[in-house]
């Protein structure tokens, strides 16, 4: 028996959890949830020993699990931890071969292309980006494109990677259409993003990822699981009109193109990525894209880009020309005193040292919820939170 501890209700059904308030008084007396924090290694194990339930081998596993962690470690929440629902049901529904190797299907001295035979994105991401990086320092540049590929999270995971052998590295990926282009109603592009990263030495490096919309969809969703509205001019409602619910822009999924009131310069940028990963690849492109995680059911076939560049190959002397620019751009003097000038990877690597003081990541209630739907449904050990 549980009485309400405000007016002694009797009843457990209509009592909340939370301090045993009932129904009547549990709004005005439930605290805001708190977010609990993880450490790496936990997340990284709670993921792979997700996807092993699933029957997936520990090599593609921790690849996965790498590249997701890697993205909450960098503070980008939409594309880690918050993705693995969508993988897990994918291969559920067996529109994924979790599984499958990457296939080179040709290749030249410079190029290459690859057959991810529906595999992980992120394994496939990782066999083209290898492949680019090993032809790139024998000839100075390559460029390696995928079909038959699925979600391989964020751009910079596989840059950055190029960037640690000490090479410039670039990647694009289509995606499943939400972007309206500038004057229509309907999305026809998908995010399309794309990435640039390049070493500065002394362990400097910048590294710029951007979606070809004002914002991804994973963000709009961060939005939503915070019950907060989102600025307008990120997406459209289904009447092709300005939102600012994040429910009804995830619910209609029509994103608005990067630039404002220059949009077609976003509209065009995603024709860019479009050329470089899926038309060069022969994917599925544009709008013909599967709609992610909507039924029916079908393999995405996303088409990825990669091109790396050797600057050893090239003028002496790069890395230390771009450190120069990159403390130049630091130095400037900002036009707001509070908020000191930053380049591109800045901030990640500043949200990667917080991650390190306090000893793991912050995830939201919302993830927390996940984590339990997923140790129920999978029968997993939950992760240890940081006491």
């Amino acid at each position: 028996m549980i009485r309400c501890s405000k007016c002694q209700y009797i009843n457990p059904t209509k009592c909340s959890p939370i301090k045993q308030i009932c129904f009547v008084h549990s709004k005005c007396n439930r605290k805001k949830p708190k977010s609990k924090i993880i450490s790496v290694p936990e997340v990284n194990k709670f993921i792979v020993e997700c996807l092993r339930k699933l029957n997936v081998k520990d090599d593609k596993a921790c690849i996965l699990a790498k590249s997701l962690v890697k993205a909450d470690y960098q503070g980008i929440l939409s594309h880690g931890l918050n993705r693995l629902e969508h993988y897990i049901i994918d291969i559920k529904n067996k529109n994924c071969n979790p599984n499958a190797d990457p296939k080179i299907i040709s290749e030249s001295a410079s190029a290459a292309a690859v057959c991810g035979n529906n595999g992980l994105g992120a394994v496939i991401g990782v066999f083209c980006i290898n492949i680019a990086i090993e032809k790139a320092c024998k000839t100075g540049i390559a460029m390696v494109v995928a079909i038959g590929s699925n979600h391989f999270g964020v751009n910079s995971f596989y840059t950055e990677h190029a960037v640690s052998q000490g090479c410039i590295g670039m990647a694009f990926t289509n995606t499943s259409p939400l972007m309206v282009p500038t004057g229509a109603k309907k999305a026809c592009f998908g995010t399309n993003p794309m990435s640039i990263a390049a070493p500065a030495g002394r362990c400097d490096r910048v590294v710029i990822d951007f979606a070809t919309t004002s914002v991804s969809l994973g963000k709009i969703e961060m939005y939503r699981r915070r019950n907060q509205k989102i600025p307008i001019g990120w997406a459209l409602d289904k009447h092709g009109k300005p939102t600012t619910d994040p429910a009804v822009a995830v619910k209609a999924r029509r994103l608005s193109p990067l630039g404002g009131t220059a949009s077609h310069k976003g509209t065009g940028l995603a024709i860019m990525v479009e050329i470089l990963s899926g038309l060069l690849a022969n994917s599925t492109y544009g709008p013909n894209v599967r709609v992610w995680g909507q039924k029916p059911f079908k393999p995405a076939n996303l088409g990825h880009g990669f091109i790396v560049i050797n600057p050893r190959r090239f003028i002496s002397g790069f890395e230390k020309r771009l450190g120069d620019l990159l403390e130049h751009v630091r130095k400037l003097e900002p036009a707001d005193p509070k908020r000191p000038m930053l380049v591109p990877g800045d901030m990640e690597r500043a949200r990667m040292k917080k991650v390190d003081e306090q000893g793991g990541i912050e995830y939201t209630n919302s993830h927390l919820k996940m984590i339990q739907r997923l140790v129920q449904d999978l029968g997993v050990k939950p992760p240890k939170f940081k006491s």
